[in-house]
């Protein structure tokens, strides 16, 4: 993290697709205070296990940017939209704790938060693609989600980290 104070607005930034080190690198040469949280993963191939470093929150790094300046994050076209933070005293104790997390090297997985009845689409797996609803949130085998089929549920268990959670 960089600084340039205290009073500027902190933003949410939304990047185009696989931009969020870019983004932080501007961020960086411009001098504005952010946090791209990272985490390694490992992939095993059968040629061997791979590890990458890859975003917490894929697609977007928290930047503070004074307000006169806020034109100059747009300038590569790197990001769709910066979202203001509302409650920074919240924002900021939240991200103090992803620090932590980030800091202490547990293994960890991102898994969307999952409610009955929400939209989603498999994303992983021989059911790529597909979609329905949450049936059951606190399995803790994976999530049920009903597809309507011919007007017939089917419930299937696929793993939470597997589900994108549709708007």
């Amino acid at each position: 993290m960089t600084g340039k104070g205290t009073e500027a607005p902190w933003y949410v930034c939304h990047t185009r697709p696989r931009c969020e080190k870019k983004f932080a690198a501007l961020m960086q040469a411009e001098a504005f205070e952010h946090y791209l949280p990272l985490f390694t993963s490992s992939r095993r191939y059968p040629s061997g296990t791979k590890r990458f470093t890859k975003p917490l929150f894929p697609g977007y790094v928290f930047a503070q940017v004074p307000a006169e300046l806020k034109s100059r994050i747009y300038q590569q076209e790197l990001i769709a939209r910066a979202i203001p933070v509302e409650d920074v005293a919240r924002f900021l104790s939240q991200l103090d704790d992803v620090r932590k997390v980030i800091a202490a090297g547990v293994e960890l997985t991102m898994i969307p938060l999952l409610g009955r009845g929400r939209r989603v689409r498999v994303i992983g797996g021989p059911l790529h693609g597909l979609e329905g609803l949450v049936d059951d949130p606190s399995n803790p085998k994976g999530v049920a989600i009903s597809v309507d089929v011919l007007r017939q549920g089917l419930l299937l268990r696929v793993p939470a980290d597997q589900l994108q959670v549709l708007p």
